[in-house]
Parts: structure tokens; sequence; C-alpha cells
């Protein structure tokens, strides 16, 4: 019987095509990231299993995949009362929590700001299905070490030039602060022992509807009061649509609250709308984003044409002082790579530098290599092929990867004389 030599549920490999195409796109995000100051670091893929599972990942610390301890016996086997009791490593599951053991670690080496770009797999045990992995790629940027509200403007401003520079036109972002969703459960009566799981259920509020929040925070035995207070400020009319300012976000919030957020809030999208030149930053009051470590603004970018998000993050200051034992500033954003490989077009004036040479099988292997080397000096990328016996079949496959033009070579051919022939044609 033939064994299975498929990758394991919920991981991939990537042909040639579409490993460039995966590598050219990430090229194009870093380009942009580095232009707006940002350094690229690097973590190891195996952190400690009690860090992973410290409580700063959220729900993703479920999703974890363990290293079992070197030596194990039988009996550590049957004496473990959970399977994490016998690992000591795990797969990281985000960039994030390696970013606060990096910061911990190289502290006094870093700069007093750091803004970090990390692009580097991550691994999840999740159920595959579609758009859904079990490794995948993040590309994260985070500044450290910023307290105001500069931080979310560079991280923003940064992001969405990166969405024009992949050809993304039209993306937005919705903010929201935690510190307002807080006031906001507090002013319409929710203990605080009910917050979490009050925003458990309003975060799916684009999903059910009104109705479906509200059942199912009945459902839940959240404060009776409260319940029927929020209810009420989800159905009142939607304030009109006005540009960004604290006068717009103190409009779509119950009246009477009072946030300090508001003003902050304010100033993190009027000034990125103003650098990005058009209405980018839109105030949502029932974004959530479902990580708890969030501690202040945070942010979700989607595109009109997407019933997905493309990217979001947010401020988690304290996260990094679990390691160090005093506060440090943190904010980031994650692009959703794997969306963008689907949505994003590349120029193909890349592949039209490339260039086959289909050579006779009995061509002389020095005639082969001259003809490469003629190509190489005008900065062309080569590929050689011994010619086949079903030639058009190759040529569709050379194609398919992205090669625009090829030459034959045949035993006695004279390098110079060769002219290049364009695949398109066939």
């Amino acid at each position: 019987m033939a064994q299975q030599v498929n990758p394991p549920r919920g991981m991939r490999d990537f042909l040639p095509a579409e490993k460039a195409r995966r590598e050219a796109i990430l090229s194009i995000i870093r380009d942009s990231y580095r232009a707006h100051g940002f350094d690229e670091i690097e973590t190891p893929v195996l952190e400690d299993s009690a860090r992973l599972h410290s409580g700063l990942g959220g729900d993703n610390e479920k999703l974890s995949y363990a290293v079992l301890r070197r030596g194990l016996t039988t009996d550590d086997l049957r004496a473990a009362e959970s399977p994490l009791e016998l690992a000591d490593l795990g797969l990281r599951f985000d960039l994030t929590v390696p970013l606060a053991r990096f910061v911990a670690t190289h502290r006094a080496q870093l700069p007093g700001v750091l803004r970090a770009i990390q692009i580097a797999p991550v691994w999840r045990a999740e159920r595959p299905q579609k758009g859904r992995f079990r490794q995948f790629v993040q590309c994260d940027i985070d500044i450290v070490g910023e307290a105001g509200p500069l931080a979310e403007i560079e991280l923003l401003t940064a992001s969405i030039a990166t969405f024009g520079a992949l050809g993304i036109e039209g993306a937005t972002v919705r903010i929201n602060d935690r510190r307002i969703l807080t006031a906001m459960l507090d002013h319409v009566g929710f203990p605080a022992a009910e917050h979490d799981g009050v925003l458990i259920t309003v975060d799916k509020l684009d999903k059910i509807g009104v109705d479906g929040v509200v059942a199912e925070l009945r459902e839940r035995g959240a404060t009776a009061d409260a319940v029927d207070a929020l209810e009420q400020f989800l159905r009142r009319p939607a304030p009109g649509a006005a540009p960004f300012g604290e006068s717009g976000i103190r409009a779509a919030l119950p009246d009477g609250l009072v946030s300090d957020a508001v003003a902050e809030l304010a100033v993190i999208g009027t000034a990125v709308n103003a650098s990005v030149g058009a209405e980018a930053v839109v105030y949502d009051p029932w974004l959530v984003r479902g990580m708890g470590y969030y501690t202040g603004a945070i942010f979700e970018a989607g595109h009109p044409s997407l019933p997905f998000s493309i990217g979001g993050g947010g401020r988690y200051d304290g996260m990094i002082g679990r390691f160090l034992g005093d506060e440090v500033p943190a904010a980031g954003f994650s692009i959703g790579f794997e969306r963008m490989v689907d949505l994003v077009q590349l120029p193909e004036s890349d592949a039209d530098r490339a260039i086959a040479i289909v050579h006779a099988p009995d061509a002389d292997p020095a005639l082969v290599v001259a003809v490469r080397d003629r190509f190489l000096r005008d900065g062309r990328r080569v590929r050689l092929l011994r010619r086949p016996k079903k030639l058009s079949v190759a040529l569709d496959a050379l194609a398919a990867d992205g090669i625009r033009e090829w030459v034959a070579v045949d035993a006695g051919a004279d390098p110079a004389a060769l002219e290049p022939r364009s695949l398109a044609a066939l």
C-alpha cells in the first residue's frame, strides 16, 4: 500500500512559482516598513513552555504545540496530571510573546524606543479549514518604549502605506480603546467581574446582530438591568458620518460617559488621516479584538471588497513588564499575510527578466554554460532545461512558473547569435 505523502493537515508545501510570489510580497512589506524606521529582528521558533502558558497569549495558549522533555520515563508519563507537565518547550503561537521575551533579554543593548519588524512562521493547533492553517506566516511591527499616541500613529501610517505599496487601495482602519469599552460597560451597569464575558459576546455583534447579542447575554446570566441598558443603546439611531475627532467619538457613546481615552483616540485618528490624506481611520465603539492583553487603543484594518480583516493590533502595556518587573509601554500591528497572498496583484517586471535555456541532450555542457553566462551578464534570471520529448508541455510549465522567454541551444550553436523567443506567443 502506498504511503501517505501529503504534508500534515493544516500545513502546506509551496511550489517554486508560489514561493516566489510569497517572497515578492514579503519583500514589499519589509521595504515599506523599513522606510518608516522599523528594523527586523528574529527570535527562535521555540520558547519555554511556562512562558507560552503564562496568561499573555489569551486563547491562543490553548492552541500551542508542546515539546516533551528529553529523557521522560514511563513513571513520568503515569505521574503527570496534564500533558503540559511533561513539556519544557513549545512552538510559538504568535510573535508578540517572543518579542516580550526578546526585549527583556536584550534590554541593555536596545534603543530607548525599539521599532521592530518580525516576519516569521507561527504554529497553532487549529482545526484546519479554508483560510485557516496550523502553520502560517505573521508580519508584525511593534514599537516598544513609546507611551504616548505617537506609537499608534506610526504603526497605523506605516501599515496604511504598506497596504498602498501592495496595491491595496481604499483600506480603512476601525479603531477603539479598551479603556472606553470598560467605561461603557461600567456606565450601563455591568460589574467588573462580568466585563470579559460581556466583551466576548459583544465581539460577535457584526455576526449575530443586536438580537443575538442580547439573547446570549441573557443566557449567560449577565446583569439584567445592564443588558436592558445596553440593548437600548445598541438600538438607538447611529450618529451621522463626521470627520474623525473627539466630538464624533463622543456622539457615538452613551450620554454622560467619561473617559480620558476619548481625547487620546481622537489625536491618533486625526493625525493618521491627516498624514495619509484620506479618512482612513474610523471610530467603531464596538470593536473589541479578543486578546485580553490589550490595555489601550485597538485597531483592525479591512477592505470594502473583503468580508474579513487584513490586519490589526493595539497597545499592550504590561506584557513586557511581566518579564522585567517594571512597566514597559508597547503597541503593535500585524498584517494578515496569508490573506495578502491571494489579494495582491504583483507587477510582472521581474518575470519579464527570466529566460529559459532549452538545450539539446547532446549539446556541449561548455556551450550551454556560455549561453547561460551571456544572459546572466545582462542581469537576467536564467533556468537551464534539457529538451524533453514533449517540448510544448515543458514550455507551458515554464510559462506557468513566470518565465516569459526561452532560447533553443543545439549542438554547435553560436551563443552570440541566439535570439530569445516569447513563451506568450506559443
